[in-house]
C-alpha cells in the first residue's frame, strides 16, 4: 500500500531481548548444587559412620571439610572472577565440583573423604561469585537484573528444604555415596547450559591477590577446627591440640596485621567495619550460622541414634525446618523494605532460640517429645527466614557503596566460619556428654544461648532501613 506524501511509515522499535531465561536456570543449578551439599550431608551422617568406621570427630571433619575451605576461599574466589572473568570461574568450578562429587561417591576411607570434602568446598567457593557475576552482566536493564537477583538468591531456601529430605531418601534407598552421585548429573546440566548461553564478562583490573590474608585467614579457621574437634579424643593438654591452638592465634594475628598494612587492597579491607551496623550484621551472621548447622548435626545424629529412626524418616522429621526456608523470605523482604532489618532479624534469632531450648527439653522418651520436636524445628525454621534476609539487607545498608560485593563476600564468609565453628563447638559439648540423649540437651541448650545472644546482637548493632532482601 502506498504511503502519502511526506509521511513515514509508523516503524515499531525493535525490542531488546534479554538473556535466555535457561541461563538464569543453569546458573541457580549449579548455585543449587553447592547449597544442596552443605545439608545433604547431615542426614547420610549415621550410615558414613557405619560403613567407615568413624566416631564423631570423624563426622564433624566430614562436614567441615567443606564449610572449612568454602568459608576460608569465597573472597578470593570473588577475586578470580573479577579478574579472569565469571563465566571461565563458573565454568571450571562446575567441571571441578562435578569430577570432585562423583569421586567423593568411591571413597573407601574417612582421610580420602575429607581430604575431597576439603576440595568440593573450594570448588563451591568458585561458582557463588562467578555465578552472581554472570548475572550481573547479562542483564543489563536494571529492574530485569534484579529480579534475577533474586530469584538465583531465593534458591537458598529451596536448597535448605531439599538438603535434608533428599538426603534421607537416597541414603535409605540407594545409600549414602548416592548423596554425592546426585551432584554430577546437576553439574552437567548446568554445565550444558551455561557453556552455551553464559556470556563473556567483563575483566576487571584488581590489584595482586592478599596472599597472606588469604593463607592466614585458612590457617587460623582450619587449625580452630582441629583443635576444637579433636581435643575431646587426644586430650585438651595434648601436644597436637595445643600446638593448633597456638597456630590458630598466631594465624589470626598475622591475618590482622596483613589486613591491615594493605588498607583498601586488602582480602577484608577493616575500613567497613568502621561502618555502623555492618560489624553487627556480620557477628550476627556467623551466630546464626552456629545456630543451625550444628543443630542439624546434633539433631541428624540423635534422631537416628537416639530415637532410632531411619534416614528416610529422619529427612522428614526436618520439614518443619526446613519449609518455612522455601516461602517466608519472600514476606520477609517486604517486611524489612517497610520497617528495617532490625527488628525482623531480632524476632528471627529469638524463634530460632526458643526452637533450640524447647527442643533440649524433651530430649527423653516422653509422650511429647515428637509434637515439642516439631514445634522447635517450625520455630526455628521461621526464625531462620526471618534472621537471614535481614542480615543481608542490614550489611547492605551498612557498607560503604564501594564494598556492596566485598560486604556480601564477608558475610557470606562469616555465616560460613559460623557453620564450622557451630559443628565443632557443639560435637566437643556432644563427646563430652555421658549419653546422645544428656549430649543433644546440652547441645541444644548451648545453641539456644548462642542464638539468643544474636538477638541481643541484632537488636542493639543493626540500623537502617533498607530495601526489601532475599536470603
Amino acid at each position: 500500500m502506498a504511503t502519502q506524501a511526506g509521511v513515514q511509515p509508523a516503524v515499531t522499535p525493535a525490542r531488546s531481548e534479554g538473556p535466555p531465561r535457561a541461563l538464569l536456570i543453569g546458573l541457580s543449578l549449579g548455585y543449587f548444587m553447592v547449597l544442596l551439599d552443605m545439608t545433604i550431608v547431615s542426614v547420610a551422617l549415621p550410615a558414613m559412620a557405619d560403613h567407615l568406621h568413624v566416631g564423631l570427630s570423624g563426622l564433624q571433619w566430614v562436614t567441615n571439610g567443606y564449610t572449612i575451605t568454602f568459608a576460608a576461599l569465597l573472597l578470593t574466589a570473588g577475586w578470580l572472577a573479577d579478574r579472569f572473568g565469571g563465566r571461565r570461574v563458573f565454568l571450571s568450578g562446575l567441571v571441578a565440583f562435578g569430577v570432585l562429587s562423583g569421586v567423593s561417591a568411591l571413597a573407601t576411607t574417612l582421610p580420602v573423604l575429607v581430604a575431597l570434602r576439603l576440595a568440593l568446598g573450594a570448588a563451591g567457593a568458585l561458582l557463588l561469585p562467578s555465578s552472581l557475576a554472570v548475572i550481573t552482566g547479562a542483564h543489563t536493564d536494571p529492574a530485569a537484573r534484579a529480579r534475577a537477583v533474586g530469584a538465583w538468591a531465593a534458591i537458598t531456601g529451596a536448597a535448605l528444604a531439599a538438603g535434608p529430605v533428599v538426603g534421607g531418601v537416597l541414603t535409605a534407598t540407594v545409600g549414602w555415596r548416592a548423596i554425592f552421585l546426585i551432584n554430577v548429573p546437576l553439574a552437567l546440566v548446568s554445565l550444558l547450559i551455561t557453556a552455551k548461553l553464559a556470556p563473556e564478562t567483563p575483566v576487571k583490573q584488581r590489584g595482586g591477590l592478599d596472599l597472606t590474608g588469604q593463607a592466614s585467614s585458612v590457617v587460623a579457621l582450619a587449625a580452630l577446627v582441629y583443635a576444637l574437634t579433636e581435643g575431646p579424643d587426644l586430650g585438651w593438654s595434648a601436644t597436637g591440640v595445643l600446638a593448633a591452638l597456638a597456630l590458630a592465634a598466631l594465624a589470626a594475628v598475622t591475618f590482622l596485621v596483613a589486613e591491615v598494612r594493605a588498607g583498601d587492597a586488602a582480602m577484608v579491607p577493616l575500613r567497613m567495619f568502621r561502618s555502623p551496623g555492618f560489624s553487627p550484621a556480620v557477628g550476627a551472621g556467623l551466630l546464626a550460622n552456629f545456630g543451625l548447622s550444628g543443630l542439624l548435626f546434633v539433631l541428624s545424629l540423635f534422631f537416628q541414634d537416639g530415637r532410632d529412626y531411619s534416614p528416610a524418616v529422619t529427612g522428614l522429621v526436618f520439614l518443619p525446618l526446613t519449609l518455612p526456608t522455601a516461602f517466608n523470605p519472600i514476606y520477609t523482604g517486604r517486611l524489612v523494605g517497610r520497617i528495617g532489618p532490625r527488628r525482623p532479624a531480632t524476632l528471627g534469632f529469638v524463634l530460632m532460640g526458643a526452637g533450640a531450648l524447647l527442643q533440649a527439653l524433651f530430649t527423653g522418651d516422653s509422650a511429647a517429645a515428637p509434637a515439642a520436636t516439631a514445634a522447635g524445628l517450625l520455630a526455628f525454621g521461621f526464625g531462620v527466614s526471618f534472621a537471614l534476609p535481614s542480615l543481608v539487607a542490614g550489611m547492605a545498608s551498612a557498607v560503604p557503596a564501594e564494598f556492596a560485593g566485598l560486604g556480601a563476600g564477608v558475610l557470606n564468609s562469616a555465616r560460613q566460619v559460623g557453620a564450622s565453628l557451630g559443628v565443632a563447638v557443639l560435637g566437643v559439648v556432644l563427646g563430652l556428654s555421658p549419653s546422645s540423649a544428656d549430649g543433644t540437651r546440652r547441645a541444644l541448650l548451648t545453641a539456644g544461648a548462642v542464638l539468643l545472644l544474636g538477638a541481643v546482637v541484632t537488636a542493639t548493632g543493626l540500623r537502617g532501613k533498607a530495601p526489601a532482601a532475599t536470603t
